[in-house]
This record gives C-alpha cells, structure tokens and sequence, in this order.
C-alpha cells in the first residue's frame, strides 16, 4: 500500500514522458482499456506511457481499407501475385514518428503498445490462423537493437487472438541490406530474394499462417517469406503489417 501510494506521489511530482513525442504523458489514469490488454499479454504493470495527443492519432483506417495486395506492384506472370495484405494502419502522422523510435531507438514499449492495438484490431475483425510468424531480423540485426520488433508486434496478437506464435518458424538467411535505404522498387525485390528458410524444427504442412511485420512499402519482404513457407507446405499465407502507405486496395478476406 506504501509502495503504491509513493508511486502515485512520484508520478505525480515527475510525469511520466510519453514515448513517442517525450511529450508530458497527460492520461496516465485515463487509458484502462489498453491498460487492461497490456496486463493480461505481460502480467504486470502498464510498460507504456502516451500522451493524449499521440494516442488520438493513432486512428485505425476503416474497415474497407485495410485490405491490400501484398506487392504495391504485383506482376502477372508472379504465381503468388494474389498474396493479401492486410494493414490497418497508415503510416503518417505520430505512427511515422513512432515506428522509426521502435527501431533506431530500442523503444521496444512502442513496438508492444502497437502489437496490443493490432492485436485488438485482428480480433475484432474475426481473423483466425493456426500460426502466427513474426517476419525474422538477421543475427546482426538482433545483436545491433536487442529484439525484433516484428516479434514484439506479433506477441500480443497471439495472446489475444489466442494464436500460438512460432518466433523461431522462419529465420534469414543473410544479413540483407535495409530495404528502407534502398530506392528502387527492382532492387528491393532483389535485396530480399531467398534471403529467408523455414527451421528444420518446425512442420508447418497444412497450417494456416499470419505472417506479420511491422511496415509494408512495395511488400517484397513479406512476399518472400510467404512464398518461403508455401513452399514448405503452408495451406494459406495472410501479410499482415501494422502500417504503411498503400493506395490501392484488395477487398478479398484472407
């Protein structure tokens, strides 16, 4: 009781900083709903701190919109140019902001506020899988930031969405260049190719799969790991980012 009254007492002298704008965190005691997802994924208490700014421009698009091909480009002659995205997040605003803190900053609460909301948004629209697969960083990548924040994204999905999670399904082959640093649609596509494999630990036959990561831009990333795990038997593949900044819309249910 003691603890936690000092704990209020020190809040309240020191607020809390929000995570993505370092702005002063104004509803601490107003955010009970995430606050109750983000107990029962972590069994603690709240890892983030929003400021009512921030939270109010994290808006989901409507629910029409949320459906993509996977490649921003898809190619007639690509047998999997009917891969569907789904991505309920533009990537603009206070998500443009947050996302690159997740990654260049170790802001590793942003990346689990994010999974929560998605997972919450998966939910609803009554999305189901068998497995959920996190899009892989390689091991320099993961040694560089210290988690992968497709994984952190995808955790809370599977524990809402009641969707075991295979972290360790899909691995990458080599270090591959940042597709954010490359230009050229042709080059991403290039940079990607049969950079990822399927873990001889897992069988994944007849299993349907919600890949996740958490931007999509031409969505070359997201294509070679589906095809990566089609070709060791996948019965479906969904994409699925958090956000990104298509247009063109795919209105086909996963």
């Amino acid at each position: 009781m003691r603890t936690m009254i000092m704990k209020e007492a020190a809040s309240f002298l020191i607020p809390y900083r929000c995570d993505i704008c370092n702005g002063y965190s104004d509803i601490e005691k107003s955010t009970g709903y995430l606050d109750s997802l983000y107990r029962r994924v972590y069994s603690g208490e709240r890892g983030f701190h929003i400021c009512s700014r921030c939270l109010l421009g994290i808006v989901p698009k409507s629910c029409d919109k949320r459906w993509f091909t996977c490649l921003s480009n898809p190619l007639d002659e690509d047998e999997y140019n009917d891969l569907t995205l789904f991505m309920p997040f533009e990537y603009s605003g206070v998500v443009d902001k947050a996302l690159p803190r997740v990654k260049f900053d170790n802001r590793r609460e942003i990346a689990r506020l994010f999974g929560i909301l998605l997972g919450e948004i998966i939910r609803q629209e009554g999305i189901t899988a068998d497995l959920i697969v996190p899009v892989p960083l390689s091991e320099q990548r993961f040694r560089e930031r210290g988690f992968n924040q497709a994984e952190e994204i995808a955790y809370p999905v599977s524990v809402i969405c009641s969707i075991p999670m295979g972290n360790n399904a899909l691995f990458r082959t080599r270090n591959t260049g940042r597709q954010s640093d490359i230009r050229d649609t042709a080059m991403r596509a290039v940079n990607m190719s049969g950079a990822f494999e399927v873990s001889s630990e897992w069988d994944i036959t007849g299993l349907r799969i919600l890949l996740i990561d958490d931007v999509a831009t031409t969505g070359n990333t997201l294509r070679e790991c589906a095809v990566e795990l089609y070709g060791n038997g996948a019965a479906d593949v969904l994409c699925c980012a958090f956000s990104g900044n298509r247009q063109l819309k795919n209105d086909e249910p996963f």
